[in-house]
């Protein structure tokens, strides 16, 4: 079952849409939004899949889908938390500034408290107000959870995902250093943060979701270029009931959260940190990871961060060539 939500006030107003992306159909006669359905899952999720069928099938009015026009599958939600699923990414960063990897990176996940109140779409452009803040995309993997107990384990939280979607995780890298050498985590280095067109319930993805890990390419593009062609399912650290049990060690974790997997990362089959795609290796889910292993390779980083006008484009497509998620696509633009 694929979900989305049109702009509709704060909150969006619920659709299901068919799987090859081609047609859509108002869910609000089962639940007015995306946060309502999460809430009372249970009650809710058999109609919606019911009226997923019917779309299916032609049997119920349809109107044509296109990505351009929905908002964020939640415009906003009462969590955003991003983890380091993805190590090599982690040691490529410390790695570029001659520093080494602390043996519990590899057990014991980072993860930050994001902005949860504006959530954006997929088509909605990166607004920029300085290019010198150094502007990044980051592509990821996120999943939507139900509630999750205190203390609950990685098996158990994992049976609390609803949801699987991507993310465009933003990031002003040159403002980074300066609030991490405050000792209290990001806050104005990462802006609004924007999702794929529509979220999907695991089942949906077959044999691609296996122990909270989803497998298959990432392809991330810069003005019209392939830049990154990383594997999902491969280096993944850690899968999703990790990341959830450790936001959940100490805490609530309410239905209608979003988790992110950190950037998607991959080394070359010789274990090297990796190569641009147009020389033949899986490139990059980032420009600051291309940016380390030219900081490591020569000593200097030479790949710009975005500028006003770059495209960045995130998809990922099944085993047929079709997308799963829809892309999210959007220019840099000057603004806030």
């Amino acid at each position: 079952m694929k979900l989305a939500s049109m702009p509709h006030g704060r909150d969006g107003r619920l659709v299901v849409v068919s799987s090859d992306l081609a047609w859509y159909a108002t869910a609000a006669h089962v639940v007015r939004t995306l946060q309502g359905a999460l809430d009372d899952w249970e009650r809710h999720e058999p109609a919606l899949r019911a009226l997923a069928t019917e779309l299916e099938h032609g049997a119920i009015p349809r109107e044509r889908f296109h990505e351009r026009e929905v908002a964020a599958p939640l415009p906003r939600a009462f969590q955003w938390a991003d983890g380091s699923a993805y190590v090599n990414h982690v040691e490529l960063v410390r790695r570029a500034r001659g520093a080494e990897l602390p043996d519990s990176f590899w057990h014991d996940p980072l993860m930050y408290q994001g902005g949860s109140d504006d959530l954006r779409g997929a088509r909605t452009p990166i607004a920029l107000a300085d290019e010198a803040w150094g502007c990044d995309m980051e592509a990821e993997i996120c999943v939507v959870t139900g509630d999750i107990a205190p203390g609950t384990g990685a098996a158990d939280a994992l049976e609390q995902v609803r949801l699987v979607g991507l993310v465009n995780d933003v990031s002003l890298r040159n403002l980074i250093p300066g609030e991490l050498a405050k000792g209290f985590g990001f806050v104005q280095s990462k802006p609004a943060t924007h999702f794929s067109p529509v979220f999907v319930t695991p089942d949906e993805l077959g044999g691609a979701w296996q122990g909270g890990r989803l497998s298959g390419v990432l392809a991330v593009d810069l003005n019209g270029k392939p830049f990154g062609r990383a594997d999902a399912g491969e280096e993944c650290t850690f899968d999703f009931g990790t990341l959830l049990a450790h936001l959940a060690r100490t805490r609530r974790i309410g239905a209608g959260s979003i988790i992110g997997s950190g950037t998607v990362s991959n080394r070359d089959p010789d274990g090297s940190p990796g190569r641009p795609v147009a020389a033949g290796g899986r490139g990059y889910s980032c420009i600051a990871e291309l940016r380390m292993v030219e900081t490591i390779a020569s000593g200097e980083a030479t790949t710009p961060f975005l500028r006003y006008g770059d495209v960045v484009r995130i998809e990922m497509r099944d085993s047929a060539g079709h997308s799963i998620f829809g892309a999210i696509e959007q220019d840099v633009v000057r603004g806030q």
